[in-house]
């Protein structure tokens, strides 16, 4: 792999939300916020600047079949997955089966606090397969996840003698 501008390997970083996410504004304000998803990929894109990620992609679909695809298409393309599966997170074997195969690390996101909620969005499908959660803490929990992912790939990459 070749050197980032930081001297490390490059941080390719990939952000999925699942379904409904595309209506973040204007979606249960009072549970999601005002934020458009837009508006969160633009924060996450300036975050990620600041950090010294080299790339950062993003993608939202409403079926299951496309992030699927997109998790199986990370491989050797992106070093770390963001995710927000939506209600997907609650019942989709088939994603969670996904990220079980995929040997890029993924964290799992949620605007609310899921723990807090209806009883059937307490439970993650995904979470035992993730390498870890964060929810209930709005954009913060974006935020929070990118920069969880940079501090990985560098110790990583200083284990590895990156650095």
């Amino acid at each position: 792999m070749e050197s980032g501008i930081d001297g490390v390997n490059p941080k390719r970083i990939l952000v999925l939300n699942g379904p409904n996410l595309n209506l973040l504004g204007s979606r249960e304000p009072t549970i999601y916020g005002r934020l458009t998803l837009n508006e969160i990929n633009e924060t996450l894109r300036e975050r990620a600047k600041e950090l010294g990620v080299d790339e950062i992609d993003f993608l939202q679909s409403n079926f299951e079949g496309a992030l699927i695809e997109a998790i199986q298409k990370a491989r050797g393309r992106y070093d770390f997955i963001l995710l927000n599966a939506g209600a997907l997170t609650h019942y989709s074997i088939a994603l969670r089966d996904a990220i079980a195969a995929m040997p890029v690390p993924v964290i799992e996101i949620h605007l609310s606090n899921i723990h807090k909620r209806e009883e059937f969005r307490e439970k993650s499908v995904i979470a035992p397969v993730v390498m870890g959660q964060i929810s209930g803490f709005g954009i913060d929990s974006y935020i929070a996840a990118l920069e969880i992912a940079v501090r990985k790939l560098q110790r990583e990459a200083q284990s590895n003698g990156g650095i």
